[in-house]
């Protein structure tokens, strides 16, 4: 008689286990439906705000290119040198005249776009006025050098 105690207490236990287990299931379950659903009515924002985002960098890119031929520019388009990062251009206004009146550096935006950090730091050293000119010169008997063939059959001798 005193195993039945026993047997029933093990039966409870594993109710309790049973009901815990089938009870954290439906909580999985009905998060997993809110989810789902949240998922549907957002996603379309979602996608449309990730097609408007790409359409803005897309058309900032192509700006970039025709800026210099709008007719507010301002520079001659001769005048004007891609770059793309961390700047757009480099002008040399007058350069197409013969006679380069001052060095343009432009960064084109369309809308509401900031200036990144890289660009934030290059217009400071700018107006710092923390601008060079460098001349670099190849060491003779590099491949097309002055020294000619003579250069290049001893680089690939090397």
């Amino acid at each position: 008689m005193t195993d039945v105690p026993y047997a029933s207490l093990g039966l409870v236990a594993l109710a309790l286990v049973l009901i815990a287990y089938l009870g954290y299931r439906l909580i999985e379950m009905r998060a997993n439906l809110k989810f789902e659903r949240w998922k549907a009515d957002h996603s379309k924002a979602i996608s449309r705000e990730a097609i408007r985002g790409s359409q803005a960098a897309v058309a900032g890119r192509v700006f970039e290119r025709v800026a210099p031929y709008l007719p507010d520019f301002g520079f001659n388009p001769r005048d004007v040198r891609f770059i793309g990062d961390p700047v757009d251009f480099v002008i040399f206004d007058g350069l197409n005249d013969g006679a380069v009146r001052r060095v343009v550096f432009v960064e084109v935006k369309t809308g509401n776009g900031a200036l990144n950090g890289s660009e934030r730091r290059v217009k400071a050293a700018i107006t710092a006025r923390r601008v060079e000119w460098s001349l670099y010169r190849i060491p003779d008997g590099q491949p097309g050098t002055d020294d000619g063939p003579a250069g290049i059959a001893a680089s690939r001798r090397r």
